[in-house]
């Protein structure tokens, strides 16, 4: 797995903060569902995070890091709204690790990357407890809602839809 040295940025950002965190060690997992057994908590209380490619003109392209609840899916209808755009879609494998500067199953609901801009549902700022890998899949971090919204400072605006059954 590469070393992007996110993980020592997201530590050195949190401790510069002075925010109170735990850092939760356990298998190597990057599925929402498996990982939150793992540290044994709701998956409503995880931070799901997908990097999108967001098409706002037919000579635009902006890269979207929205972040759900771990028991929903990211509504796409909802992020193109929110953007104007003409398509919102996933971005590829490459794209997704070269702006979260981290691998599929780690990337944390922050961006350290100027091009990536980060969207978190109302549901995720409002946890007590939100949980997500710690840009590793064998460490996990936890903080509060209100810490993460502080310290990552994202438009917060509704883009979590149920997930499917």
């Amino acid at each position: 797995m590469p070393d992007h040295g996110t993980y020592q940025h997201l530590i050195s950002l949190l401790d510069a903060s002075r925010v109170d965190y735990r850092l939760i060690d356990h298998a190597p997992e990057g599925a929402t569902e498996t990982v939150s057994a793992l540290r044994g908590h709701p998956v409503g209380q995880a931070a799901k995070c997908i990097v999108l490619r967001v098409k706002v003109d037919r000579h635009s392209t902006r890269h979207v890091l929205a972040v759900v609840p771990g028991d929903r899916r990211v509504d796409l209808d909802a992020v193109r709204a929110l953007f104007d755009a003409r398509y919102v879609g996933f971005s590829d494998a490459g794209t997704a690790e070269r702006l979260a500067r981290s691998v599929p199953g780690t990337v944390l609901p922050f961006s350290f990357d100027p091009e990536l801009e980060l969207v978190a549902d109302p549901d995720v700022v409002a946890q007590p407890r939100l949980y997500f890998n710690a840009a590793r899949l064998d460490r996990s971090l936890c903080l509060t809602g209100t810490d993460y919204a502080r310290l990552a400072g994202p438009r917060v605006a509704r883009i979590a839809s149920p997930a499917p059954a």
